[in-house]
């Protein structure tokens, strides 16, 4: 037991701590308040308060749990609101109100809850640790299967299925020579700072679906790999991080409020619940875990969000489930340690940023990957990230250390977003490392030539940004009509593909049978307007076609309908070109075509 010397803000420096090792818990003061030691010196503490320090006073009492900060798991984690050191909220206002009290503890899991356990392993059995010896219907979405926790391993003494809380006993598994008797409960707990065990690495070669056509279509991330979103105030990180866990098919989402607004996270917590999973129907709800550290919440609880959140992850991971992690935002998590680092009077680096941030970035997103776990199962953390840079100033030091690390960069640019263009992110800059190594799959599941045209369709977009330069110099008129055919082109995969409303109930999510349509039949009438060109045809006249309108609103079409209104539009492509090419103007479907048929007939 020691005392507090000196109160530094969230930083306390307690005497009489011999004994405690780096990252013991610990309660401070009367209230005990929850903190870590984060720095020894002799048989002084430096302990990091993830509560408010205000009140505090010297020669209160310290007491060392002895044990580092960890996660708590197992059933009844999902559907859960956890704060950053995974204090269940919902829990927490039933006993304190609307507002967090000083001192509050509650159990993450309920304890008094039972669950039907059904046994998959038998009496006899082998295992290790990690090992799969049942499971627990959590919700409609996820089985929650029971594993044995790290550092045991020996052979099952007994195991019964029934409905137990996750504090008594389902199986007893005898150890060592001594062959000692361990119980294993429903509940375990992790390190939330250490990685989690696996056994291997494996190639990420499955593209995690999100739903969002610029990011499935042109800068796919792996399910295993890592993407940032780095973007100045207003050009839409969150809304874009919301529409990602909302959609993505990943089977487990974690979502990370760390140092976000209030509105922003109630906004999360208010439209969950009420969404449905495209899949099953279901809420949505029923396979997310959030953590909400808002920005008026304790600066220190916000660095260890995020490590709770990635915990939860690799927990699932385990299992076999792929897990989407979505943290909003990264630059916050960097402030928090600036800020404790400074009180800890740590030699400063660039921008006043502890030396060690691109260590602790890139140990972070190390987490993610796709692995075979202890269980032999296959799983896969993915972990997306907002990055918030000050003026939207990508060469600061969170953005530098995030792009070192980050395959898949989808930067949002502020011209886009004040134009209304969302989601802003910006198809000239943003870049994927994974589309090589995807693209088996996408011949095999979307089709064959899905590569070939995203590569068109870039290929026009990085052409027609070069036109626009000169375009800005003599005008749009003084092209000529080939040069201006790729612009019409440009502006149509602009505003009818890479456009995309999150607010839209056909608009918010694409299926990957629909993006691929929507981008061959927009593609089809750009390879259509060049044949005209070729043919004589001027700009202008093409530029009435009556076909460009549906191109214009084909992203309004619903999933159902997709295959044959792109049908259609093709055959209205068809009917006017022909009828340019014969010299009339433009009509419109099947018109068109009868006159067409009336003069080859002749």
């Amino acid at each position: 037991m020691g005392a507090i010397e000196r109160i530094s803000g969230p930083l306390v420096i307690a005497y009489g701590m011999l004994g405690s090792s780096m990252y013991d818990v610990v309660k401070v003061g009367k209230d005990k308040l929850i903190g870590e030691i984060i720095q020894l010196r002799g048989d002084k503490a430096v302990v990091q308060v993830y509560e408010d320090t205000s009140g505090l006073t010297p020669e209160e009492p310290v007491e060392s749990t002895f044990l580092p900060l960890s996660v708590e798991l197992g059933p009844g984690i999902m559907k859960n609101i956890y704060d950053g050191i995974q204090r269940p909220l919902e829990v927490i206002k039933k006993k304190s109100g609307d507002f967090i009290g000083r001192g509050i503890v509650a159990d993450p899991i309920d304890r008094k809850k039972k669950w039907k356990f059904i046994p998959t392993a038998k009496k006899g059995a082998r295992i290790g640790e990690g090992s799969i010896i049942g499971y627990v219907q959590e919700t409609g979405l996820v089985k929650h299967y029971i594993l044995i926790p790290e550092g045991i391993e020996g052979t099952i003494e007994s195991i019964k299925e029934g409905n137990f809380t996750v504090e008594e006993t389902v199986a007893e598994v005898k150890t060592g020579k001594n062959e000692n008797k361990i119980k294993i409960t429903m509940m375990q707990k992790r390190s939330a700072r250490k990685a989690a065990k696996f056994q291997k690495k494996v190639e990420t070669n499955e593209p995690l679906i999100t739903g969002q056509r610029i990011s499935d279509t042109f800068f796919p991330v792996a399910k295993g790999g890592v993407a940032a979103i780095p973007g100045g105030f207003g050009t839409g990180k969150t809304v874009f991080e919301h529409q990602l866990a909302k959609w993505s098919d990943a089977d487990i989402v974690v979502y990370v409020g760390c140092g976000e607004r209030g509105n922003e996270m109630s906004d999360v917590l208010n439209e969950f619940p009420e969404l449905k999973d495209p899949k099953s129907g279901l809420p949505l709800m029923e396979r997310t875990v959030l953590i909400a550290n808002t920005s008026n919440m304790p600066v220190a609880a916000r660095e260890a969000s995020i490590y709770t959140g990635i915990t939860i992850a690799e927990y699932f991971r385990d299992m076999g489930y792929n897990v989407a992690v979505m943290a909003d935002s990264t630059s916050r998590w960097a402030e928090a340690m600036r800020e404790i680092s400074a009180r800890l009077e740590e030699m400063p680096g660039e921008e006043g940023y502890p030396a060690y941030l691109a260590k602790r970035l890139a140990e972070y997103y190390e987490r993610a990957g796709k692995v075979v776990a202890l269980s032999g199962k296959i799983g896969s953390a993915t972990l997306v990230s907002a990055v918030s840079p000050p003026g939207g100033d990508l060469s600061e030091p969170v953005s530098q250390g995030t792009l070192r690390v980050v395959k898949t960069f989808w930067s949002l640019d502020s011209a886009l977003a004040y134009s209304r263009h969302f989601p802003a992110i910006d198809w000239l800059r943003s870049y994927s490392l994974y589309t090589e190594q995807l693209e088996k799959w996408y011949t095999e599941h979307v089709s064959e030539t899905f590569t070939s045209d995203r590569d068109e369709a870039m290929r026009v977009l990085q052409t027609e940004a070069e036109l626009k330069n000169i375009v800005q110099l003599v005008g749009e008129d003084a092209l000529p009509d080939n040069q201006r055919a790729v612009l019409e082109l440009g502006r149509m995969i602009r505003e009818s593909f890479l456009r995309q409303s999150a607010f839209d109930e056909v608009d918010a999510y694409t299926s990957m049978k629909k993006q691929s349509l929507m981008l061959s039949t927009i593609l089809y009438y750009g390879r259509k307007i060049n044949e005209l060109i070729a043919s004589g045809a001027k700009i202008d006249s093409i530029q009435k076609m009556k076909s460009r309108t549906a191109l214009g609103r084909i992203k309004d079409i619903k999933e159902q309908d997709i295959e044959k209104s792109c049908s259609e539009i093709r055959k209205q492509i068809d009917g006017e070109v022909k009828a340019l090419i014969l010299g009339q103007q433009p009509e419109t479907g099947n018109k068109a075509e009868q006159k067409v048929a009336a003069e080859e007939n002749k």
